[in-house]
This record gives structure tokens, sequence and C-alpha cells, in this order.
């Protein structure tokens, strides 16, 4: 099957290419930004720029829902939804770029790794891992502002409230975990450096679930914007809209209990792990203070309080464990004490305003 033959399949079908002024247009905006919000990746603005300008560029019509834009691996080329201004394909440009950026292939051409996703024979593992990462690379290029958004009954913090929130979110919980600076390397450089040490603080299994629950969030979206597409066909009515219906809601509740989990994997097994490790005074003052803002960063929904009652429970556990190196070890005076200390907690946990506290 040809490359049209294909995107026909998806609904899309090309218009023609893009005009080469606007390309360089896009390719010179995109180079620079790239190159300056990414220091250490040590690109150079005019050698990117000649690459990025020799993508092929296409304008295409295609469905509702889906991206205005889109990196396609096997023609390695991009497809823009026509009738978007130039201001906006500039921005749009960016995530599809970053794609270009990190694709891998083998001696005959074959696609073999797309920053956090690795293409085997058999399966793709970690698309919507790298999907969210490339979506925060590309706010970060944009100098996007966090927001509050509210998806699926899911109140979360975000600096991409329109492209991938849910996805963007618990990426961003787990690069607070081990560091911003290795997810965006791993993401342009197509290594597996960020993965190793998700493993190492959170454990294989864990991991392995949360990048498969990640995959799902994904899935499930895809699924509601085509369903949402046969509503809006014009013999879309009666009793098969209204299973329609009944199978989107489905799918959205999915998606919050998969979001809910999924965040609770990812803090748990950290800060189990981090806490068996505590062995000095010092330490347990930075692991108090790294789950404390941990809540800068989480989804909450009416009713959730998992988080809640975690933080209570480790706040009493560190007060164990800190009178324990004191009677065993003697490293530093006790500031507070063990009743101040958890009065102080109760008082100020949650709170916060989420909309004027949050920070990126």
């Amino acid at each position: 099957m040809n490359i049209e033959a294909e995107l026909r399949k998806d609904g899309i079908e090309i218009v023609g290419r893009l005009d080469t002024l606007s390309v360089n247009t896009l390719a010179k905006s995109a180079a620079e930004k790239i190159c300056r919000t990414f220091p250490r990746a040590h690109f150079v603005s005019s050698q990117l720029f000649i690459e990025l300008s020799r993508i092929p560029m296409y304008i295409v019509h295609m469905p509702e829902g889906f991206s205005e834009a889109n990196y396609f691996y096997k023609s390695s080329s991009i497809y823009f939804k026509q009738g978007i201004p130039l201001e906006e394909l500039e921005k749009l440009a960016v995530h599809e770029f970053i794609h270009y950026i990190q694709e891998t292939k083998d001696a005959k051409g074959t696609l073999i790794r797309l920053g956090l996703c690795d293409f085997t024979e058999f399966k793709t593992y970690g698309m919507a891992l790298n999907e969210g990462a490339v979506q925060l690379a590309t706010a970060k290029v944009l100098n996007q502002e966090p927001d509050i958004v509210k998806y699926y009954h899911i109140s979360l913090p975000t600096t991409s409230p329109s492209y991938y929130p849910l996805l963007c979110n618990l990426v961003q919980q787990l690069a607070y975990l081990v560091g911003n600076d290795v997810l965006f390397d791993s993401t342009l450089f197509s290594n597996d450096q960020f993965k190793t040490q998700l493993i190492e603080v959170c454990g294989k299994k864990p991991f392995i679930k949360i990048q498969d629950n990640l995959d799902f969030l994904l899935n499930t979206e895809e699924k509601i914007i085509k369903l949402n597409n046969q509503l809006i066909e014009d013999d879309c009515e009666g009793t098969k809209a209204e299973k329609i219906v009944n199978k989107i809601d489905k799918y959205k509740r999915d998606l919050k209990k998969i979001f809910m989990e999924t965040q609770n994997i990812i803090f748990t097994t950290y800060f189990n792990n981090e806490f068996n490790k505590l062995s000095t005074t010092e330490s347990i003052e930075v692991y108090r203070a790294k789950l404390y803002n941990y809540k800068n960063y989480i989804g909450i929904t009416d009713g959730y309080s998992h988080f809640n009652n975690y933080y209570i429970d480790k706040m009493v556990a560190l007060e164990d464990r800190y009178e324990a190196i004191l009677n065993n070890v003697a490293i530093v005076p006790v500031k507070e004490s063990k009743i101040a200390n958890l009065f102080k907690i109760l008082r100020n946990l949650f709170s916060w305003n989420k909309e004027s506290e949050w920070n990126n």
C-alpha cells in the first residue's frame, strides 16, 4: 500500500505541497527556538534549519478531532490541516520537527526508535510516553505558561492544556522524580537514560505498568475522537447514536480510572523506595520537601484522597525514622518537637490554592 492510500484509510487526503517560503519560515523559526531552549543538546541553528527545511511538508484535508499537524514516519513527511494560518503552523510544526529530530533508523531505513518509543518486529513500546515527552518539549520551546485544566472530571496542572494534557501531566510527574534534563535528552536523542533512571527509582514492573497505562490513555482518547466523528455523520441518530454516546461515556470513565491509578503507582512506588534508603536527617528533609512539593503536579477529582492519606502516613513515618536516626547516630539536634511538626503538617496540608500556588 502506498503512502497516500494509507493516509486515506485515516481520512486524510493530500491537497498539495506547502510552498517553499512557508517551509523555510517554519524551519527557521523552529531551529532557532529549539537551539535556544535546549543548549545542552549542542544543536547548530543553521545546520538544523537546513535539515528541517528539507522535510517534505503537505497541506491536507483531515477529519475533525485529529491533530492539525502530523509527522508520518513512513514517509518522513509532515502533514498540516488545510486552512491553518502560518503563525499557527509555526507553533504546530515544533512538535512534528522534534519527531523528525528523534527519528532513528537502521541501515535498511527501517524505523527502530522514536525518542522514548521502541519499534520492534512484534510490538511498539512507549508510544504514549514519547508523545507526552515530545509535547512537554514543545511547550518548553514555545514558552507556554502552566495552567489548571479539567478533563474527564480531573483537574490537573499542565503546560499543554490543548494537546495531550493527561499524558503531559503524568510524564511531568515522572520527570519531577528524575529531572527534566534527562527526560529531554532521552526524548531528543532516543536513548534509555530516562527509562533506566525511572526503573532504578520505581522498579521495572511498576515502570512497565505505567508505560502500558499511558498507551491505554492515548489509544482510548483516539477511540473517543473516532466515535465523536461518527456522531456528527448525517445517518447517525436514534439507537445507533445512543450506543455510541454510551460507549464514549464508558471510555471517559476508563480514562479517569486509569489516570488516577497511574498517578498513584508513580508516587507510591517512588517514595516507598526512596523511604527505604533514608539514613541521615539531611536525606529525610530532602525527602520531606520533595514529597510535599509533589502536590503541585498531581491531578485531583471529587473524592480523591489517596495522595492526602499517603502524605500524612509518610510524615508520621518520617518522624519515627528521624528519631531512630538521632538515637542511634546523633547527627544533628532536633529543631522542632514531633508533636509540633505533626500539628504543623496537619494545619498546612492541602490548604494551598492550586491555581495560585502551582508552579512548573
